[in-house]
């Protein structure tokens, strides 16, 4: 046993042991090989961490975007510009305004907000439901209704005048951040605009669009600035679009 525990404890102290350098080298050369001396374990270690923590700092970088709960983040320039389906964007809902015009009837024409329930008050046909219907659609409905009891061959134009029910949410580094009635064929430059535009701080080529598509939610980076001064074409919002736009790191 007591050699063991001798065997052991002289392990430990092994590195305050070892052998000096040989008595025939150079004097002075020992003490200049110790200071120019490269520890393996150590100064080489933190060598070989080196590549490991530039490729942590890539990769976190290239993680970096607008906040959110995930999905995919795209270019604007990936998001094809298409107007907005006619199932979201030109629906009616409660809240909006129409305007009806009647071929020379004055008494029937005029601005119908829809209610609550998704329906309008007009004369002669009392409640007319529209939510979900286009403005081509509404026309119709008040066409049958009218030709049917009242006139004969009722000219209908339903124009949409407020869209309240479609939203679009403005946030982060512009003047009046908020909520907005979506318009059609609304741009972001519109968008911008209507929140008071930019702060100073706000970083104009970096605008964050989070989008559903397909169920999925989707951020897109806008670059305002370069759209601006006609470097990049003008993006297109949809219904319940979230433009946010974050404060430049300068």
């Amino acid at each position: 046993m007591t050699n063991v525990e001798t065997t052991w404890t002289d392990r430990m102290i092994a590195p305050q042991s070892r052998p000096r350098p040989r008595s025939d080298a150079t004097p002075g050369s020992g003490a200049r090989a110790s200071e120019g001396r490269i520890d393996p374990g150590g100064f080489g270690v933190g060598l070989r961490l080196v590549p490991l923590l530039l490729c942590s700092l890539v990769v976190s970088a290239g993680c970096k975007g607008p906040r959110g709960t995930g999905g995919t983040t795209l270019r604007a320039d990936e998001v094809p510009q298409s107007p907005a389906p006619a199932s979201t964007s030109t629906t009616l809902g409660p809240g909006d305004l129409i305007e009806v015009r009647v071929f020379e009837e004055a008494d029937l024409s005029g601005p119908y907000r829809v209610a609550p329930g998704g329906t309008i008050d007009f004369p002669l046909c009392g409640k007319v439901r529209v939510e979900g219907m286009n403005t081509s659609a509404t026309a119709d409905a008040l066409t049958r209704c009218l030709g049917e009891k009242y006139l004969k061959h009722p000219q209908v134009t339903v124009l949409l005048r407020e869209y309240n029910s479609k939203k679009i949410f403005v946030f982060g580094e512009v003047q009046k951040p908020g909520t907005f009635p979506y318009e059609e064929d609304m741009s972001i430059i519109q968008a911008i605009t209507m929140a008071g535009g930019f702060t100073k701080v706000a970083s104009k080529n970096d605008i964050a669009v989070t989008r559903q598509v397909e169920g999925k939610e989707t951020k897109i980076r806008v670059p305002v600035a370069d759209i601006g001064t006609g470097r990049e074409r003008n993006f297109r919002l949809q219904p319940g679009d979230i433009v946010f736009v974050p404060e430049s790191i300068f």
